[in-house]
């Protein structure tokens, strides 16, 4: 385009046009005048019409699509504002379909914009294989080793598909290492509920240098220590928060805090932690109301709804409703748990959903109301999930409720065969609940179903700190390293308990 006369006065004006769209039917204006003035032709007028439908939240990716087919010549920013706009939508599929167009382009070739887009799309459409053929590429064509946003999507992408082996080849691959980098890794070792070998990587990174720790790092820290119970290194990183300028005030590490705290049983450092917070978010308020409820305060749960709204100017969201909800569920407050369930949508705005109604059941189940919780459960708008009947079942194994009992396992089978889970658990349960109902033929029935059926019933894990160093077990463990003196002061502790209750038992005989 010319810079001087009517036809550049003309381009200017259209395309400023495109810089004042704010939703769909301006756009649609625009571009019926791009077609009247030819510049539905100009690759870079399609480009601006195309960045607008795909990445706009006022935006329409079908209509982006459309204006893609009727283009009459493409660039790379064209297929890379596709490819991104779809990775992180609904349909990631089509990601790798304009991906897989450009590719037959002779004209074009990926780039570094490309691939984390493109791998992106690969993990969000589980499109595994795929998604190792770009890392092969990647590593071809060199950007592996040198694009920090190559390398920050080939790990998110491992991270995603459950690839945490591979993952951490890719990183050792890496030769400079950034905050990104680390927290990616960390997140998926956290996702994968391997706390333990989260925390061990949070202090590598910390020991590295050149490395900025961020606000993000150090929230993802405080995660994994909440998850693993590691209260002494989740305090030591508050004393690092303390230390460093501007992390204390950030709302995401405050909110970590009071999580980890919460869950590592210090109710009291969560409450000061969240008072002293300069600033607060709907996260916030869920973290603190999540941490009463957790520790049985529920008296103390419900002024933050309230508190929330006139402090802070946020609207209780489903989450804080949830956490509210488990805090009546955990103190037994079974009005009060109705109340929320049947007025959340005209208070709060709020429509119940599956999770709700679960903790509800579960509310129900504790107090005993058996017939009541099955009622809510046959009343509820969508279908009971596991969650709920698992709830159920459990309340029959301590009420002796054999009916209701047989009721929820044959709906969780069903639920467990659907989605192709192990059904040891509801076997387990049912044949206890027989045993607990002098039904002994019937629990030995189901016994020998799971021997038939190969089921084995999935072992219980458990974490302690100790010094510092956290250790988990798994029930029979016979592999820690420091199995023979565990197994040595267990039957020491066994032994006094039965020299006590010997003791006690002749006392009462005396007497």
């Amino acid at each position: 385009m010319q810079s001087h006369g009517p036809q550049s006065q003309a381009w200017n004006r259209c395309m400023s046009l495109i810089h004042h769209c704010t939703n769909m039917r301006r756009l649609k204006l625009t571009h019926a005048i791009y077609i009247t003035h030819g510049l539905h032709a100009n690759p870079y007028a399609v480009s601006k019409l195309i960045s607008f439908t795909a990445l706009s939240p006022s935006g329409d990716l079908t209509y982006a699509s459309l204006l893609f087919t009727h283009a009459q010549s493409l660039n790379s920013f064209i297929y890379n504002t596709l490819i991104r706009a779809y990775s992180r939508s609904p349909t990631p599929h089509l990601a790798l379909h304009f991906f897989h167009l450009m590719l037959r382009d002779p004209s074009l070739a990926p780039d570094h914009l490309t691939f984390p887009f493109a791998l992106i799309a690969c993990a969000n459409a589980s499109r595994v294989e795929q998604g190792e053929q770009i890392h092969s590429w990647v590593v071809k064509v060199g950007l592996a080793h040198c694009d920090r946003h190559v390398q920050t999507a080939l790990l998110r992408f491992y991270v995603q598909c459950g690839g945490l082996g591979d993952a951490r080849k890719v990183f050792d691959e890496i030769p400079q290492r950034d905050a990104v980098h680390w927290n990616v890794l960390v997140s998926g070792y956290l996702r994968c509920g391997l706390a333990g070998e989260a925390l061990v990587l949070f202090r590598m990174m910390l020991g590295c240098s050149g490395v900025v720790v961020d606000e993000f790092c150090v929230a993802t820290g405080l995660a994994a220590c909440a998850q693993s119970g590691a209260l002494k290194q989740g305090m030591w990183i508050h004393q690092y928060v303390r230390e460093r300028d501007g992390f204390g005030e950030d709302v995401f590490v405050g909110t970590a805090l009071v999580d980890m705290y919460a869950k590592c049983g210090c109710i009291d450092d969560a409450v000061k932690v969240f008072e002293e917070m300069p600033k607060r978010n709907v996260f916030s308020w869920s973290a603190m109301i999540g941490a009463f409820a957790l520790h049985g305060f529920a008296r103390e749960a419900f002024p933050c709804l309230d508190r929330m709204v006139k402090e802070d100017g946020i609207r209780p969201d489903s989450v804080v409703l949830l956490g509210t909800l488990t805090a009546c569920t955990h103190a037994g407050l079974e009005e009060e748990g109705w109340f929320l369930l049947e007025n959340m949508e005209a208070l709060y705005g709020v429509v119940p959903k599956h999770e709700h109604y679960s903790c509800m059941v579960d509310l129900l189940c504790r107090a005993g109301r058996l017939d009541e919780a099955f009622g809510l459960i046959k009343r509820m708008p969508m279908r009971p999930l596991a969650s709920v009947w698992g709830a159920l079942l459990s309340t029959c194994r301590t009420r002796s409720n054999v009916e209701l009992a047989e009721i929820a396992v044959e709906e969780l089978l069903r639920l467990e065969h659907d989605n192709g889970c192990e059904e040891d658990g509801a076997y387990v349960q049912l044949s206890n609940i027989y045993l607990g109902a002098n039904r002994g033929d019937d629990a030995r029935r189901i016994r020998k179903l799971m021997d038939e059926r190969g089921i084995k019933k999935t072992p219980g894990c458990s974490a302690v700190e100790v010094d510092g160093e956290v250790s988990e077990f798994v029930s029979g463990d016979v592999v820690h390293r420091r199995q023979i003196e565990i197994s040595a002061m267990l039957e020491l502790l066994s032994f006094q308990m039965n020299d006590l209750h010997f003791r006690e038992d002749r006392t009462i005989a005396i007497l």
